[in-house]
């Protein structure tokens, strides 16, 4: 099976161990179509770290993002506050008896992730129990550290470099946001379903929009103009930060350049199709269609094979 090869590239050995890799990998797939087509893109040995990150940033965020699921607030609460003592006690033991917890603690063991990217991880999580709008850019800034720059730093030991890591975060992180902030763009309707708003309200209001407006427009599936004009700030100012991520492509391990090019490519094209439908995304939800991803990816998979 293409999963034991991958666990037996990366000398993960550990009957228990494998089958938390395992219940991540198997997150990745379920739930992050992008970031799973791109990770195949990766060598073998590295797809299990990948998978054992991603999979615990998708556990948490399900808890805080699933709010009409019958849970309490509280409930929810008490649920991440469990998952972050699991994760602190597994990184101070360099073990646990949960499955993605294990996974994900001996990811950070083997390559050296430092414990404040999940304490600033789970930050952010916690945020998103309490905080349904952010004032300014500076206050979403403060949160998508949390839940977007660290991802990337967290990754980039796995990814490998062929600079000094330090030279290279900068790049990560920024990445981690331009996904993040493009998942916002994507996402409006369904965050307003939450009860949550991910573009600031300052900059919402000097184009004349509030949340009225936008739950107008989710309800009645109508656009408006200065909806458009907004998005389209944000549409641009995201692009910059796509931008000021590039540069840290080359920097990577030749063969991690692909999945993380590719990656790059997809969440791209979702600002062109956010453009492309006239910025009407609150009636409904743009994704990049699978055609286009085998079209973007198999150039991708020919340099990784090369790589």
């Amino acid at each position: 099976m293409s999963v034991d090869r991958e666990l037996d590239a990366a000398a993960i050995t550990d009957p228990g161990l494998r089958l938390a890799y395992q219940r991540c990998r198997a997150l990745n797939a379920e739930h992050g179509r992008t970031y799973y087509l791109a990770t195949r893109l990766l060598p073998r040995e590295r797809r299990p770290a990948i998978h054992a990150l991603y999979g615990f940033a998708r556990w948490a965020d399900d808890i805080v993002d699933e709010v009409h699921d019958g849970r309490t607030p509280a409930e929810r609460a008490a649920q991440l506050s469990t998952v972050e003592e699991k994760l602190a006690a597994g990184l101070a033991e360099g073990r646990s008896d949960d499955p993605v917890v294990a996974a994900v603690v001996d990811t950070a063991r083997r390559y050296d992730i430092a414990p404040s990217l999940f304490e600033d991880f789970m930050t952010s999580m916690r945020m998103d129990l309490t905080v349904t709008s952010y004032g300014t850019y500076a206050d979403l800034a403060r949160y998508v550290h949390g839940s977007a720059a660290v991802i990337g730093l967290q990754v980039l030991p796995v990814l490998g470099t062929s600079v000094p890591r330090a030279e290279a975060e900068p790049a990560a992180a920024a990445l981690g946001v331009a996904f993040q902030l493009t998942n916002f763009l994507r996402d409006v309707g369904e965050d307003l379903d939450r009860g949550r708003v991910y573009l600031p309200t300052e900059e919402l209001a000097s184009f004349d929009v509030d949340r009225e407006l936008l739950l107008w427009a989710r309800r009645t599936g109508r656009t408006d103009p200065r909806i458009k004009r907004a998005l389209a700030f944000q549409v641009e100012r995201t692009r910059s930060i796509y931008r000021d991520a590039a540069p840290g492509i080359p920097m990577l391990s030749a063969s991690s350049r692909p999945c993380v090019a590719t990656a790059y490519r997809l969440y791209g094209r979702i600002l062109d199709l956010v453009e492309r439908a006239d910025y009407d995304v609150l009636s409904r939800r743009v994704t990049v269609s699978n055609g286009r991803r085998l079209a973007i990816a198999l150039p991708a998979l020919a340099r990784a094979v090369l790589a």
